[in-house]
């Protein structure tokens, strides 16, 4: 083999350990079938699924490139009315079962995953700071560091203040708004003149997220006990309803 070829297949290598990632795989333990879609960040391209259906006890998994950040949820009371997709919770307005990079609307339950380079620090994260509808867990699998898992296994909808409270076509919680939605006041929401942590501390309606579930995020600035980490390019595990 020349010189040039033993370059070109190094160059080659190179480039395929950086594009490695993590899978991640999906588990539906809801009593409902449920939608999830994904959403990648920074403008970079969406991954090879933004959008699907998920029957409970049913799975379906995703590769992720390295590095990625983006995030996670599940669409629940989906139809399609004459050709177009809609969901009752954290719809993507797409119009389609892909969100096709759309976001989720809130209310919705998120995970957050930061996939590191050449097998770095991950960060991860169950997110109720656009409010909260559907329970939610992330796991790593494989990795090294503390690799803990993320979750909010309650559901929040059951205590949600009816100020708060998404209701639908029966009349019960589907969904539970963050204050900041709800009320659209700075002091909610970490703007303004609370844009800082210390000018921002949690609420009498984020503390009621963080007792329902203590390891996800509950407002903007609830760092602390809501960021998890993990080394050596693990994949992870989604379920929701844990």
């Amino acid at each position: 083999m020349t010189i040039t070829r033993v370059a070109l297949c190094l160059c080659f290598a190179f480039l395929f350990n950086v594009a490695q990632g993590a899978k991640v795989t999906f588990r539906n333990n809801c009593p409902y079938t449920v939608w999830p879609g994904t959403l990648t960040g920074d403008q970079k391209p969406q991954l090879s699924t933004t959008g699907f259906e998920l029957a409970t006890g049913a799975s379906n998994s995703v590769d992720l490139p390295s590095p990625w950040s983006g995030r996670f949820w599940a669409r629940t009371g989906c139809s399609n009315n004459n050709g177009k997709f809609s969901c009752a919770t954290a719809d993507c307005a797409s119009g389609r079962v892909a969100c096709n990079g759309a976001g989720a609307i809130p209310p919705a339950t998120l995970v957050e995953i930061t996939v590191a380079s050449n097998g770095g620090q991950d960060f991860y994260d169950v997110s109720n700071v656009d409010g909260f509808n559907v329970p939610m867990s992330v796991t790593p699998q494989g990795g090294s560091g503390e690799c803990k898992t993320s979750s909010c296994p309650n559901n929040i909808n059951n205590v949600c203040p009816a100020e708060l409270q998404m209701k639908g076509s029966d009349g019960s919680a589907i969904a539970c708004k963050s204050a900041c939605l709800a009320l659209n006041q700075p002091q909610y929401c970490c703007t303004g003149a609370f844009n800082t942590p210390e000018k921002c501390p949690s609420t009498k309606y984020s503390d009621i997220f963080k007792q329902q579930c203590p390891d996800a995020y509950s407002y903007a600035y609830d760092d602390k006990t809501s960021t998890f980490t993990c080394f050596s390019k693990p994949d992870y595990a989604i379920t929701f309803c844990p």
